[in-house]
């Protein structure tokens, strides 16, 4: 994800959050909604930069499972 879209989906987030609340969503649902779905969001971030770094990830799967295999012989 490109550093300049980061304004526009907290604006995006932001007119969600005016339009609930202008239909009559209570606070406290919305809030409720921001923490169950702030767990998935940091799971799905953390794992994109984990890939991010060209494969290097995995590579050190590839060496521990070279490492464990080789002690069986």
């Amino acid at each position: 994800m490109k550093q300049n879209q980061w304004g526009l989906y907290a604006i995006a987030v932001a007119i969600a959050i005016v339009g609930a609340l202008a239909l009559g969503v209570p606070v406290g649902t919305l809030a409720i909604l921001g923490v169950a779905l702030a767990c998935p969001l940091m799971m799905f971030f953390m794992m994109r930069g984990m890939h991010d770094q060209s494969g290097h990830g995995e590579d050190l799967h590839r060496h521990h499972d070279d490492r464990s295999g080789s002690g069986r012989d």
